[in-house]
């Protein structure tokens, strides 16, 4: 308990200090001094030993069944035997606060080591402020802050106790009479506090909602987060840049893609998105196949030109840009060029007649299988393959479009009508071999994929090659590959995981497909995975590509009309990447009444994150508990809904 004490006293020092010198930094007012922050200090931890001590005499005077009765689960028994110990714990933590509270030397001390604290942090502020990284909020310090550092001090209080605490869970004091809860927590929360509230139906999508109540735990809790044991870290969402979203787009004026991006890409307006994909050559949503070197047998690569690009993939890119300037995108190929190719052509099957007119030209004889490889693992073909990477690295650089990270082949088991070829783990590990020194040598990671395949052993078979195990840093699965998922991330736990494709559709666009987007969503990083990536970004209204393939899309654009539309796809997702920040940790949830339909995450700036659906035809009221808290909505049904507690609510 001393720890503790020592903890939460610096704690509440340390608060005060740094609220004291942003109002001066910040606000040009200088009435902080030494004497006025030990005294603040001493009120704020006086108050906190008051609190817990009113808590210790509530918890006192509750009845409570024996902890040993035989009657009550062992769950139940040791729940009551923490109860019988809190008035102890409280009065305990009291006094010590007191103790503090009466010591010159001890609060000098703590006050100095707080104030250097405080100057740390207010450096790192400020430093973000003036690169344009944070507003400051139109707070009234003069007026508001005894009221917002006493915020600030519990919810330190709470972090601490959580990180620090060596007794049993501190239990929840019972309120007085006059108040209608059962039980408060031990620290009692700010009762006005409140959590913003989004709801996407299917006839009305991202509706606010009346804020929801934030409160101690007032039921018995639905869903439980274990806030004590985050989860993978989540570096991003993002989609696709695909020439056909891009000649979609330019149906458009300036001013509406302007609207797009700023709502797809920029931080704290829209999706957020931060991390994208893009092909190297042609992809199945290409205007046609090409590729940066068609020229047969430049093993030298004379004739490597990105020319094709310039008028499609990188204005595209440079307009999310503008709006994200840290975006990050990585690439991977959907075919080499045709002449290191065994069947010498871009595609691997042909079309099928009843399900497109569209033609690729391939011979019988040119068909591919999964399970072979389709490019020719020799040598100098491999050489130039991975020197094909490096110039395709350098010449978007030179383009101002960094790529920071590759992976060698789309969906490496799949011969398909459009640009495609299948690769076995054994021709895969010896492309890494070549593609490991070229990529190190300009600073780019390399993962594994993608996996568009239930098989971790597609993936096991490659990695035990040691070379090619050096080589990665993660591993991409695709959505066809989300029964491998789990299994990867348990056989593997320092690679990272993107999702690197979600499910297509079939350019429905609908209510319907969304939800399956959300279930993928929550499959995904329930299981480990670090990043979640949409596909096209937008399409024509129909979705039909050069292939004959129609698809969803995060935009729809009517030419005939040069309007746009915000697909249900679109609203899924930015119900979950709008708020998540990069960094904020998966934090998995637990439910004794069958509650599995919801994400929740923790982002680095202390707030929680929590994403539920209510996929019934009837309302659904649920109590969510999240550490020390509560919320208690009630869901509409067939919604989606997102609930953001704490300081990030931007978007």
């Amino acid at each position: 308990m001393v720890a503790d004490g020592v903890l939460i006293a610096e704690s509440a020092v340390r608060m005060a200090t740094k609220n004291f010198l942003l109002r001066s930094a910040l606000r040009d007012h200088l009435d902080y001094n030494q004497a006025s922050l030990s005294a603040f200090t001493r009120t704020e931890l006086r108050h906190l030993a008051d609190e817990n001590l009113a808590s210790a005499d509530r918890l006192a005077a509750v009845d409570r069944p024996p902890a040993e009765s035989s009657k009550h689960s062992q769950a139940q028994r040791m729940h009551y035997a923490s109860l019988q110990r809190a008035p102890d714990v409280h009065r305990r933590l009291a006094h010590e606060l007191q103790q503090y509270a009466t010591d010159d030397a001890k609060v000098a001390d703590l006050v100095a080591s707080a104030q250097q604290h405080a100057a740390d942090e207010l450096r790192h502020e400020l430093t973000r402020k003036l690169a344009g990284q944070v507003v400051e909020p139109d707070v009234d310090y003069d007026t508001a802050r005894p009221k917002r550092l006493r915020k600030l001090i519990k919810s330190d209080l709470k972090h601490l106790r959580r990180q620090h605490r060596t007794h049993a869970r501190t239990p929840m004091a019972p309120s007085p009479a006059s108040d209608n809860r059962s039980d408060l927590p031990d620290t009692l929360p700010d009762t006005t506090a409140s959590a913003r509230w989004i709801a996407t139906t299917p006839d009305a999508p991202w509706q606010e909602q009346e804020r929801i109540a934030i409160t101690g735990t007032v039921a018995m809790p639905d869903v439980i987060g274990m806030m004590d044991d985050p989860k993978q870290i989540v570096e991003g969402f993002g989609a696709s840049f695909n020439e056909l979203g891009w000649t979609s787009l330019s149906i458009l004026t300036d001013a509406q893609r302007d609207e797009i991006f700023r709502e797809l890409f920029a931080p704290g307006v829209g999706a957020a998105l931060n991390l994208c994909r893009m092909p190297i050559g042609a992809n199945d949503f290409s205007r046609d196949w090409y590729s940066y070197d068609d020229t047969a047998d430049d093993f030298s690569l004379e004739h490597f030109n990105i020319s094709n690009d310039l008028d499609t993939l990188v204005p595209f890119i440079h307009a999310a840009q503008k709006h994200q300037p840290d975006l990050q995108v990585w690439a991977s190929p959907w075919s080499p060029p045709t002449w290191m190719k065994t069947n010498q052509h871009y595609a691997g099957a042909q079309p099928h007649p009843f399900m497109s007119a569209a033609t690729n030209g391939l011979r019988e004889d040119q068909i591919g299988h999964e399970g072979t490889d389709m490019f020719r693992v020799e040598e100098p073909y491999l050489r130039a393959y991975a020197d094909y990477f490096g110039r395709f690295i350098d010449a978007y650089r030179q383009q101002n479009i960094p790529i920071s990270m590759v992976m060698p082949q789309n969906e490496f088991n799949s011969p398909q009508v459009f640009p495609s070829c299948t690769w076995t783990p054994g021709g895969l590990a010896q492309f890494l071999h070549h593609l490991a020194p070229v990529m190190r040598n300009r600073g780019v990671e390399i993962f594994l994929g993608t996996l568009e395949r239930g098989d971790d052993h597609l993936v096991r078979d490659v990695l035990n090659d040691p070379a090619a195990a050096a080589a990665v840093t993660g591993i991409g699965v695709q959505w066809e590959g989300k029964r491998a998922v789990a299994a990867l991330h348990a056989l593997y736990p320092a690679l990272r995981i993107y999702q690197t494709e979600q499910e297509c559709g079939d350019g429905a666009n609908d209510s319907r497909q969304a939800r399956h987007a959300w279930s993928l969503m929550k499959h995904f990083f329930d299981n480990g995975a670090n990043a979640y990536m949409y596909w096209n970004i937008s399409l024509l209204a129909g979705g039909l590509s050069r292939w004959g393939w129609t698809q969803n899309s995060l935009i729809t654009v009517d030419a005939d009309n040069a309007a746009y539309r915000f697909t249900p796809d679109y609203y899924a997702l930015k119900h979950v990447s709008a708020f998540v920040q990069p960094g904020a940790r998966v934090i998995h949830t637990w439910s004794l009444a069958g509650y599995d339909n919801q994400l929740v995450f923790l982002n680095p700036d202390g707030s929680s994150i929590i994403v539920i659906e209510n996929d019934t035809t009837e309302v659904l009221p649920v109590h969510i508990s999240m550490g020390d808290t509560m919320i208690s909505p009630t869901l509409s049904p067939q919604s989606l809904n997102t609930f953001i507690l704490g300081a990030s609510e931007g978007n």
